[in-house]
């Protein structure tokens, strides 16, 4: 097992590894900004290294500091957690250059699923489904409006380099298609380095399903289950569970082979996760996009399937045998996670500032993953993510019993936050019943 653990993030991701690794037995490091010198990571670590100032390109994005600070504090490997270099190819090919252990698939199947055109392209040959699209990326204006009269409206416009919700707009017409274009490709250009567009079919009233595969160190590749991501704002996720209240046995094993198949096809390695659009009225599913990391909503598999992904990482990582069955893997229970924001829960606008309060839930079945505490100062430099709020039971209705006392039992005062929201959308009869999709946060607003 590794010895010892660089942890190239912040807040709840930086120490949600932290509470894994120490609990083996491996000394971690912590990577900080001036902003986070306070924020609880930093003092859970057993040592702590400024990278920089508060912006991000100049502390959890700064190569150079990062991999000085491993060489400073004799750190063996180093884990990303997700976002800022997680999924940044160059970035592990370096790790790994620099005699580092990377905790995470490899940097070649970073770069085939990092585009999202190669990316179709490699997982339609693979055989898994994807939407109808663009096999390569729309050069221009002319050819954009080309490629979507052939697909049909509406059409989704993506940045080919983008993820995480971001960069991507619809078009019901030739007029969007225009405006979304432009849009689309300038922020591409200014966020991701490379204005590539694809265009491909957008399913107004859909499910986003996720499935988590681990690809072992034997070269194995196994499917823990699929996570049900239909609750969001502006493309981002707000509330995950597990198993999806739409997914069928049958549906499942097709979901799950298809995951395996979309792994195998690029040799993965590690934790990931493999997202997909599901049309409810047809059972038909679609390949979205392949995360090459560890996901924000990774607790909600870790209940329903009893394991630790974050150990099963670092595992991987080691060269060791995963520490479940891979040939008996067997779900239970139910589990939702809802992502506390520092944000206003009506228009979800970030609303920074000091907490003043901060009391945690607690009981059966709840469990919180925070980046803060009561006295620490959410600043505008990053993500609003404050904690994730996981509840777990075995059955859905308990779980969303239990959820409501939960969400009723958190308390934070000073930063804006969402915690409102989920109470209502835990009243919610379409969220109740399960048959919601991806439209169910514009219906309540």
């Amino acid at each position: 097992m590794i010895e010892s653990l660089l942890v190239a993030n912040r807040g709840e991701i930086a120490r949600r590894i932290i509470r894994t690794a120490k609990r083996l037995g491996i000394r971690v490091i912590a990577v900080h900004s001036e902003a986070d010198a306070d924020l609880p990571f930093v003092a859970e670590a057993d040592e702590a290294v400024l990278v920089g100032p508060p912006n991000p390109a100049l502390s959890y994005r700064n190569t150079e500091a990062i991999l000085a600070a491993a060489k400073s504090t004799g750190a063996q490997a180093i884990h990303p957690g997700y976002g800022f270099l997680s999924e940044n190819a160059e970035f592990a090919r370096t790790v790994e250059a620099s005699g580092l252990i990377w905790v995470g698939p490899d940097a070649d199947a970073i770069t085939a699923m990092g585009d999202k055109i190669n990316a179709r392209n490699l997982m339609a040959a693979a055989g898994v489904p994807v939407a109808p699209g663009t096999t390569e990326p729309a050069a221009d204006l002319g050819a954009a409006v080309t490629a979507a009269a052939e697909i049909g409206y509406p059409v989704m416009v993506k940045a080919a380099a983008g993820g995480g919700g971001m960069g991507m707009g619809v078009a019901v017409d030739e007029a969007a298609l225009r405006t979304e274009y432009d849009k689309v490709r300038a922020f591409a250009e200014r966020m991701f380095g490379d204005g590539s567009v694809l265009i491909e079919r957008y399913f107004p009233r859909v499910r986003h399903v996720e499935v988590q595969i681990l690809g072992l160190a034997d070269g194995r590749v196994v499917a823990l289950g699929e996570r049900e991501c239909s609750v969001q704002r502006r493309n981002q996720k707000l509330v995950e569970e597990s198993p999806s209240p739409a997914v069928s046995p049958e549906l499942r094993s097709r979901l799950l082979a298809a995951a395996v198949r979309a792994g195998e096809a690029v040799g993965y390695r590690n934790a990931g996760t493999v997202e997909c659009l599901l049309d409810p009225a047809t059972g038909e599913f679609f390949f979205l996009e392949m995360n090459t990391r560890l996901q924000v909503e990774h607790p909600v598999t870790e209940y329903v399937y009893g394991i630790d992904l974050v150990e099963e990482q670092l595992r991987v990582a080691s060269g060791l045998a995963p520490t479940f069955d891979p040939d008996a893997l067997t779900p239970s229970g139910h589990a939702i996670e809802m992502r506390i924001n520092a944000e206003d829960p009506k228009r979800f606008l970030p609303g920074p500032g000091v907490i003043r309060t901060w009391v945690e839930p607690t009981g059966e079945g709840v469990r919180v993953d925070s980046g803060y505490t009561e006295g620490n100062t959410v600043t505008p430099f990053y993500d609003s993510l404050l904690a994730k709020l996981i509840v777990s039971g075995a059955t859905r209705e308990e779980v969303l019993e239990r959820a409501g006392g939960a969400v009723a039992a958190f308390q934070i005062v000073g930063p804006k936050n969402n915690v409102p929201f989920f109470a209502e959308l835990l009243e919610n009869e379409e969220f109740r019943s399960g048959a919601y999709d991806t439209g169910i946060v514009s219906r309540m607003r």
